[in-house]
């Protein structure tokens, strides 16, 4: 039992420590970007119809940092300020499948192929999930939403920048994924220790069951984008195809029971219908294209394959990492008391 217990102590520092670099990294990227797009900027370019305006809602939502207040409300202000619900449902489709944070992660666990692959993936399946919406739907809901009142989101003038963008990518930030982190990395080193190399191979086999079965999982439940990609990272290893682990990663933060609601009263059941569809479509065509590459190019999910930084600099950054999101959370809990 003590062995298990270190194994699973192990396998979580090792992981943490795999991706503080990169998180870090991400956060301060995601700081800046929160100070340099902000909501009125996204309202004012993504009206109109067209392919363009989907096009720029999903590029806006590959790498844009939202506020604590979720990417729902912030869509339903595009929606309230005159975008087509088209446009609306490719915001909603991109933004929440990954980040500048979620992709730095995943380049430290998952390797440049899949770093590269996973925000292409999203970028496409919010293109496609809107241009579905605009063929099925042609009319548009105006309904009063509520603001996002974050300090990214504010309209007062700001006389300093730099501190908003560091206090959204080192406190608002870390503070709202930070115990979602935490769960899904202690999850994946119970799994690393607990279940045998190959096993998912040999229970789900390859091909396209895993990812239906992995498809069945992500939807109903909300998976944070950077909290996903060590339990992923921990399946592919443990046998499961890079292709079903795709399909987890798209499908779990894009879709959830609550946004689902959400949808469908705000926009109506066709387009929140088309959304669910959208999403379903292309994470399947993503795992199958994804698993093609991976035969084709002879690349496998590998720590030791990827870009490895020193040890001291991963645990340096760890160390940094720890105390930034201690201080984002507990820091809150304090204040509030």
């Amino acid at each position: 039992m003590i062995d298990i217990f270190l194994s699973i102590l192990v396998s979580f520092w090792e992981t943490f420590a795999e991706m503080s670099p990169y998180l870090l990294f991400g956060f301060f990227v995601a700081g800046t970007l929160s100070i340099l797009i902000n909501q009125q900027f996204v309202e004012r370019h993504l009206g109109g119809k067209g392919i363009w305006p989907l096009v720029k809602a999903s590029i806006f939502g590959v790498p844009l940092p939202l506020c604590s207040c979720g990417v729902i409300p912030v869509a339903m202000s595009l929606h309230k300020h005159g975008a087509s619900k088209g446009s609306t449902v490719s915001f909603l489709l991109s933004t929440p499948q990954t980040g500048m944070d979620s992709i730095f992660v995943t380049l430290s666990l998952l390797g440049p192929i899949f770093a590269v692959f996973r925000p292409l993936a999203a970028f496409i399946t919010g293109v496609v999930g809107g241009s579905l919406v605009n063929i099925v739907t042609h009319s548009k809901e105006h309904l009063p939403q509520e603001k996002c009142e974050d300090e990214c989101c504010s309209t007062e003038e700001k006389k300093n920048k730099i501190m908003v963008g560091l206090k959204y990518g080192f406190v608002t930030l870390p503070r709202d994924i930070g115990k979602a982190m935490f769960i899904g990395i202690a999850v994946a080193a119970v799994i690393a220790a607990l279940v045998p190399d190959d096993f998912l191979v040999e229970k789900l086999g390859k091909g396209i069951l895993p990812m239906l079965i992995m498809m069945v999982l992500g939807i109903p439940v909300y998976v944070c984008a950077t909290a996903s990609v060590p339990l992923a990272a921990v399946l592919i290893m443990k046998g499961l195809s890079p292709g079903a682990a795709l399909v987890f990663l798209m499908t779990g933060p894009a879709t959830n029971a609550a946004s689902f609601v959400v949808i469908l009263k705000s926009l109506g059941a066709k387009t929140a219908i088309t959304y669910i569809l959208a999403v379903a479509g292309c994470a399947l065509a993503a795992g199958i294209t994804l698993d093609f590459v991976a035969v084709s190019l002879d690349f496998s999910v590998v720590p030791e394959s990827h870009w490895m930084l020193p040890p001291i600099v991963k645990y340096i950054s760890a160390i940094v990492l720890l105390a930034v999101l201690g201080f984002a959370i507990f820091g809150k809990k304090k204040k509030a008391d």
